[in-house]
């Protein structure tokens, strides 16, 4: 069993996940992208895995999109993912939030139906190791 750490970007909200997780899914549906506001969440699942709230659990703000089961957890003072319990019971975090290495690789793009277009083209694009010098004006 693997215990890991994770907090918010503020440093407000910490917790702890006790357990493995079963999956690591990357997904691209249209609520995933507005939660993000990028082309896809990156979410780890675990049906066994207990969360316990270090500090800061009166700083977690849940919403629940109506006539749906999307739901998710977020500080409420800088807006970062937090760990959720779905309906059924299974905990979600996001990989983002999370302090400590998680060694699993991602188990899978799912909803990619719903891919947004300017993700398509994303293994062709250059890559920075950080945020590349601004091209010069003419």
């Amino acid at each position: 069993m693997t215990d890991h750490k994770g907090s918010c970007l503020c440093g407000t909200v910490k917790f702890e996940v006790s357990g493995d997780f079963d999956s690591f899914y990357l997904c691209h549906c249209r609520y995933c992208q507005k939660d993000t506001g990028s082309a896809h969440a990156a979410n780890l699942f675990s049906q066994t895995a207990q969360l316990i709230w270090l500090t800061g659990a009166e700083a977690v703000t849940s919403f629940t999109l109506p006539g749906t089961c999307h739901s998710r957890n977020f500080c409420k003072l800088c807006g970062s993912a937090l760990p959720n319990i779905q309906a059924e019971g299974v905990l979600v975090v996001p990989a983002g939030c999370l302090d400590t290495e998680c060694t699993l690789a991602p188990t899978a793009h799912i909803f990619t139906s719903r891919k947004a277009v300017w993700d398509q083209a994303r293994d062709e694009m250059p890559e920075f190791k950080n945020l590349p010098e601004p091209p010069e004006s003419t």
